[in-house]
């Protein structure tokens, strides 16, 4: 029989396994449902086991927000610096985060939006992470020599259209919104993808590749 030492960390679970539960009751049903409770429920623990973890639920709330910064805002930020030719393939490495939900969880992006209504506290932290990305897709466009307004401008007409396809939860097949991509990519940068550049980005997508654009780094080329 093996020593009850052996067995104590099965039996309390794990930290990620309680921060596993916080994001599928957070984006199944809002702020109001990640309660030690009802997440015990679904992790099939005691609620001691959270105390091995969290100090209280707004470390764990805490820890979920890293969670989302890190997911959403660190890898929207990847893809902006990710090597490209090009803007439109720089482009293309950013709508990486809108068709892999690996790089960037939309569910997520939607239910943190939802619980900032309720906080102060995530609503500053929304703000926050808007202007993180925002600021790294302005850079993207002025590597490419954009002049800075315009650069602000394309970045927030790439940003906020996402967004809105968040806030909305517009909902579209993935064959669909592969067949738009080139012509967003027209809209927001003035140019369209070439042929051999969209046909790398759809690859991994039709293929269910899970590389994207962020593996790539590297300086652009001068125009």
């Amino acid at each position: 029989m093996a020593p009850a030492k052996s067995r104590e960390p099965r039996m309390r679970g794990s930290a990620d396994a309680w921060l596993d539960a916080a994001y599928q009751n957070l984006v199944e049903s809002g702020i109001d449902a990640v309660r030690i409770l009802p997440m015990a429920d679904r992790v099939n623990l005691s609620r001691t086991s959270f105390c091995w973890f969290f100090t209280n639920r707004e470390s764990l709330l805490a820890a979920l927000l890293e969670r989302w910064r890190a997911k959403n805002t660190r890898n929207l930020v990847k893809q902006a610096q990710a090597y490209a030719e090009s803007i439109a393939e720089a482009i293309l490495n950013v709508c990486d985060c809108w068709l892999n939900p690996e790089v960037f969880d939309s569910k997520f992006e939607f239910a943190v939006r939802n619980w900032a209504q309720q906080s102060a506290g995530v609503a500053a932290e929304i703000v926050a992470a808007d202007e993180i990305r925002l600021s790294a897709l302005k850079k993207m466009f002025v590597r490419f020599d954009f002049d800075v307004l315009m650069a602000d401008v394309r970045a927030r007409t790439i940003y906020l259209t996402q967004i809105g396809y968040i806030s909305m939860k517009t909902i579209e097949t993935q064959e669909t919104r592969l067949a738009r991509i080139p012509s967003y990519v027209e809209i927001f940068c003035g140019e369209r993808p070439t042929e051999r550049e969209f046909e790398r980005f759809s690859a991994r997508h039709r293929s269910g590749r899970k590389e994207s654009g962020a593996g790539k780094r590297g300086a652009k080329r001068t125009a």
